[in-house]
């Protein structure tokens, strides 16, 4: 279990309006890695991210940059323990 790992991550900037959800589940889904995203009130993208180590840093260096018409500030990454609750990547509302 040591090459599995969960981050919390918030993402700012243009980010809401622009597909980030959909981005974000469509690559989850492609490199095996689960978790939710979704928009929150202010502003931001909210995500939990949960799978292999090397899947995770590959999506969140997607998310670092986002589709094309999105505009990321910054993403704020917390690293947490893995907890292997989540069996798909799904989209909050």
């Amino acid at each position: 279990m040591d090459d599995k790992v969960r981050k919390h991550i918030f993402i700012s900037g243009r980010v809401q309006g622009v597909g980030f959800r959909a981005f974000t589940r469509q690559n989850a889904q492609q490199l095996g890695v689960n978790g939710w995203v979704k928009n929150l009130h202010d502003g931001r993208v909210e995500a939990v991210l949960e799978g292999k180590k090397s899947a995770v840093k590959k999506l969140e260096k997607k998310l670092n940059s986002g589709p094309s018409f999105a505009n990321v500030d910054d993403i704020t990454v917390e690293n947490e323990n893995y907890q292997g609750g989540f069996s798909t990547f799904s989209i909050k509302y």
